[in-house]
């Protein structure tokens, strides 16, 4: 039964009996880590202390709160079943020195997910290791490395990107030692063949594409793409950050990709936020198996195992198998998806962006450059704003605050001026998109000097990020 301190005599001269017991052990430490002075804390009651914390909770925004439509990071709505599940005693408190023996569900598990990942990519085989999106490119340019080196084939250092190319992708290609090339977009915010066949060579190790593009616009001459990077002795590798617009439509093995990273904490059911958790599995065409990283999940004489015998594997690229919480969110949500589901999963998320960019460029308050389709995302620009009324892409999404919505992602891709990148998702009601398109017509349409210095009405103003970047506070003691 729950005890109050602020009553009960006999808990308050309980406590003070194992407090004097704690300061005789002061006595041990050394004088440099003893306090000189008293902990400055508040002396608060317990009904305080809770409604500070409460209140604190209730500023806070999530995915439980609104809609989030950061473009290229998919989140969504993810199924409270999916947390639950993987928070089940016998998932969650598996730990990874455990004998393989005691743990033959959760490979069985990995396994089935492996095969649930290569049917929805056109792949042949998936690693589960990666612990993020990012982290599965890199792995994806050190597979990339390997099969060069094993092709005796040394001579090959250059990975080509697009400029709708995300922003990971380049940290990701000079990590791995290679050489960036990147390549402008046509007029219509595709790749430009042209370009693509001048910058191929005897050097190309990989060109890296992600399709839809960071636009929203899908490639139509992938096809092409692959012949022409193919042709040249390189690889085809895709971003797989937007898979939820082409689920059950389209597959990147199918377009004639080699290595595809997913990001499991994006599309298949783990809130994406925060800095984790995170997963980015990577799958690869046969050619490529053998140099996936260990273990290996397999099954022998009815048994499944981690197979270390993988003489020409990369090695690991992360301490144990992989973010098992994150797998297991993964694996239910697909089994509940089902191939139908998740079809129908990117046919809304491309109805729900098509139909908020058609509903804002009807306002003429925003442009849209490049091809007008859009899959799952599409990316405003505020250019005619701020040339009309100083008002920036960055003022837009700091009003959108003190409506209580979350901003898009802002300046980004580099390759539209004064970017707001939109992506509505799949789970949005009509309702609150109509809300979103409604905000951001008002927003255009307000005092100019109001949006210049929004937010208003939240607890924290808009604060200087530019004096943050050059002087980090990097310490909890403030100065």
């Amino acid at each position: 039964m729950y005890r109050s301190a602020m009553y009960d005599k006999p808990l308050l001269n309980e406590i003070a009996h194992i407090k004097k017991d704690k300061i005789k052990s002061i006595d041990t430490f050394p004088n440099a880590l003893q306090r000189k002075e008293k902990v400055n804390i508040p002396d608060l009651d317990e009904t305080q202390i809770v409604r500070h914390f409460y209140r604190l909770s209730q500023m806070n925004y999530g995915i439980d709160s609104g809609i989030y439509p950061l473009g290229s990071c998919t989140m969504k709505y993810n199924p409270k079943i999916c947390e639950e599940i993987a928070g089940w005693d016998d998932f969650a408190n598996t730990h990874p020195y455990q004998d393989v023996s005691t743990v033959q569900g959760n490979l069985e598990i990995m396994l089935e997910l492996e095969r649930m990942l290569c049917e929805i990519t056109g792949m042949d085989y998936f690693s589960l290791q990666p612990a993020a999106g990012a982290q599965g490119e890199f792995l994806g340019m050190l597979i990339t490395r390997a099969y060069h080196e094993l092709n005796k084939d040394n001579e090959r250092n250059e990975v080509i990107l697009p400029d709708t190319a995300h922003g990971t992708n380049p940290a990701s290609v000079t990590m791995a030692g290679y050489k960036l090339i990147e390549i402008p977009s046509t007029k219509d915010g595709t790749v430009d063949l042209e370009m693509l066949g001048k910058a191929l060579s005897e050097k190309t190790a990989c060109f890296m594409l992600t399709n839809p593009n960071t636009l929203g616009i899908f490639e139509s001459e992938i096809i092409e793409i692959s012949k022409m990077v193919h042709k040249a002795g390189a690889l085809l590798y895709y971003d797989g950050a937007n898979i939820n617009a082409i689920m059950g439509k389209a597959r990147p093995g199918d377009m004639g990709f080699d290595i595809v990273h997913l990001n499991l904490h994006k599309t298949f059911a783990t809130p994406h936020g925060g800095g984790g958790p995170g997963s980015g599995p990577i799958g690869v065409k046969i050619k490529l198996e053998k140099l996936l990283p260990i273990p290996r999940i397999a099954r022998k004489d009815g048994k499944y195992l981690f197979d270390y015998n993988v003489p020409q594997s990369i090695g690991k690229i992360k301490g144990f198998y992989g973010n098992f919480s994150v797998l297991l969110k993964a694996y239910i949500y697909i089994l509940m998806m089902g191939r139908d589901g998740l079809k129908e999963a990117s046919e809304i998320a491309v109805l729900n962006s098509n139909y908020m960019k058609e509903k804002i460029l009807k306002s003429e308050k925003y442009d849209m450059p490049y091809k007008q389709l859009r899959k799952h995302e599409f990316v405003l620009s505020c250019e005619k704003l701020k040339q009309e009324k100083g008002i920036t892409a960055k003022d837009v999404a700091k009003r959108l605050l003190d409506y209580g919505l979350h901003p898009p992602t802002i300046y980004f891709p580099l390759i539209v001026k004064e970017a707001l990148m939109v992506e509505p998702t799949e789970t949005e009601s009509k309702e609150d998109l109509d809300e979103y398109i409604d905000v951001l017509i008002k927003i255009a349409n307000e005092d100019p000097e109001l949006v210049k210095n929004a937010p208003i009405n939240t607890p924290v103003k808009r604060v200087d990020e530019v004096g943050a970047t050059k002087n980090p506070v990097l310490t909890w003691k403030m100065i």
